[in-house]
């Protein structure tokens, strides 16, 4: 029973923060059309920012090192973490926002985060290089230590408090003038240009905003796993977020969790814990790409919309017929008043 209930809370846990991975890339691709093809680096940069927030100086006894150390409380070190992300999102914007979109943008995305993946593995005073953080503070440490099964319960509380507190918000961007306008933006920014928008600065919040929700999912992960290495944040990664949300419907906030269900969780998480198979290894692995690329592929080609796809406001439309007999009434008004 116990394997059970831990094997359901990680389930749970990793649902609400591909929700929230998925709702931050809502934001930067359904809203504003920003093809960020590095949504995993923010993930990354928010729960290493938060890991040497939070940890203490580094065992160079033990040949372990990393910048900061700071020991500080787990909610402060959560705020420096989304800031951090917010951050590396915003210096990432400035160089890819300013002039380039479409392909040239995706492609700038792409290689920025190639750039900071092979950093963060190099370096290895940065984040202690490939071999990653590990042993990273826990909030609640005790009962993590006491009771393992407890404290993955208190994180499902946590991380699925903090996805409807992003999920709400999302939807509240949405339906506000500055949602209107990243969607805008997302059809024609030239048109939105024309009018006098500053279609720099609301792109440029789109994605920030964006990175700081992602982040927010790493610093989720990294509290529940206890450890991060440049080896769970590759592109591959970024696929999965992509997939979710191109399934899920991009522009519907529903639909982000949707497709994060789909994709993340049943085919891409749940599968993780199948037996393996003695005489090939990776059979499941290379199983599960397949069975979530051949998912992406046919829902772009017979519902490319999502599942859910983006519901647009309706506006009031006057029948024909009523139009055509108040024109008539006017018609038999003026000549009436003409013969007069």
């Amino acid at each position: 029973m116990s394997i059970f209930l831990g094997y359901a809370a990680t389930i749970l846990v990793f649902f609400f923060t591909y929700n929230i991975f998925t709702l931050g890339l809502n934001i930067q691709f359904g809203y504003a059309g920003i093809l960020n093809f590095t949504v995993i680096t923010f993930m990354a940069m928010g729960a290493y920012f938060y890991a040497v927030f939070v940890m203490p100086r580094a065992d160079t006894a033990n040949q372990v090192y990393y910048i900061l150390g700071l020991h500080w409380p787990w909610p402060l070190a959560m705020i420096a973490g989304v800031v951090a992300s917010g951050a590396v999102g915003y210096l990432i914007g400035l160089i890819a926002l300013k002039r380039l979109r479409s392909d040239y943008l995706a492609i700038v995305t792409l290689a920025t985060g190639t750039l900071i993946y092979g950093l963060a593995g190099n370096q290895q005073h940065l984040f202690d290089g490939w071999a990653g953080l590990f042993n990273v503070n826990q909030p609640f440490q005790s009962v993590a230590t006491n009771s393992p099964n407890e404290y993955s319960w208190i994180l499902v509380l946590i991380s699925g408090l903090l996805m409807l507190g992003v999920w709400w918000f999302a939807n509240r961007l949405y339906s506000s003038p500055l949602g209107r306008s990243m969607r805008a933006i997302r059809e024609d920014q030239e048109v939105v240009d024309a009018f006098g928008k500053n279609t720099f600065k609301i792109r440029m919040l789109a994605m920030v905003i964006g990175c700081v929700i992602v982040g927010l999912g790493g610093i989720l992960t990294i509290q529940y796993i206890g450890a991060l290495s440049p080896a769970g944040w590759t592109t591959g990664e970024t696929f999965v977020v992509w997939a979710a949300l191109l399934v899920g419907g991009r522009g519907n906030n529903l639909g982000s969790i949707v497709g994060s269900l789909l994709v993340a969780v049943v085919f891409n998480e749940a599968t993780r814990y199948l037996p393996q198979v003695s005489s090939n290894p990776n059979l499941i692995p290379d199983l599960r790409n397949i069975i979530i690329g051949a998912l992406v592929i046919g829902v772009l080609w017979f519902r490319p919309q999502g599942v859910l796809p983006e519901r647009k406001p309706k506006f009031f439309e006057v029948p024909l017929t009523n139009t055509i007999a108040t024109e008539d009434s006017d018609s038999r008004s003026i000549a009436t008043g003409a013969g007069a």
